[in-house]
């Protein structure tokens, strides 16, 4: 999930979906609640721990971040090379091959192909066009701004086949993101704790915004995906 969040146009929720995890990836964030704080109260650490499922997030959320963490820098360089290079068409064509597949797997997930369907079909095609084909924003490094995008981006990535690093293209966030992570990297792989500060908070800022946009209007979304259970 974390490979596929890196690369504009490919969904961390479509890995989680095709995987078989993405049902309880629901179930565990809309879990966070209130009345968490009320068991952690009454019961303790344990019993939270196991309400709010928090082996798998927590395993799930440190491999995501070592992927990002480990990969951002190889595959933004890839990214950015000038032409058709082949390491860039061979990373394009790997996850061309997952949307392919991805197409295939949640298209068995629908039963009965009614007008209702074969409509929302060519409403969903339409409104991914149109994503590709928007004005990409001017690359910004505002803190709030990030906060926001991070937000919104969140979104985007847990839901299959909508594409949160894309997005982040198109608000102009990607470069400063990515950027930041390829820093923060390397200051810690040469020791230089004098400029891991700006690239950290800039981290640090995109993260909050990653968690309220879960905790927030990311559940609506979540809700409605609820329905969508992969067949065994």
């Amino acid at each position: 999930m974390g490979a596929a969040d890196v690369v504009p146009g490919v969904s961390g929720g479509t890995i989680a979906f095709i995987s078989g995890i993405y049902e309880e990836l629901l179930d565990t964030i809309k879990g966070f609640n209130l009345s968490a704080l009320k068991t952690l109260k009454e019961e303790g650490i344990i019993a939270t721990w196991e309400k709010l499922n928090l082996g798998f997030i927590v395993s799930l959320a440190l491999g995501i971040l070592t992927s990002i963490v480990t990969l951002a820098g190889l595959i933004s360089n890839i990214l950015e090379e000038q032409g058709e290079t082949f390491k860039k068409v061979a990373l394009w064509s790997f996850f061309f091959g997952l949307i392919i597949a991805s197409i295939l797997y949640v298209g068995k997930q629908v039963k009965n192909w009614n007008i209702k369907n074969i409509i929302g079909v060519i409403a969903g095609a339409a409104l991914a066009y149109y994503i590709t084909v928007a004005p990409v924003s001017s690359n910004s490094s505002s803190l709030l701004f990030l906060f926001f995008a991070g937000s919104i981006a969140i979104s985007a990535m847990i839901l299959p086949g909508i594409s949160g690093s894309f997005i982040l293209v198109l608000l102009g966030a990607y470069q400063p993101i990515m950027g930041a992570i390829k820093s923060f990297t390397e200051a810690l792989k040469l020791k230089d704790f004098g400029t891991i500060s700006e690239p950290g908070v800039i981290i640090s800022v995109v993260g909050a915004g990653c968690i309220i946009g879960l905790l927030t209007f990311s559940r609506y979304f979540l809700g409605c995906s609820k329905n969508m259970k992969p067949s065994p």
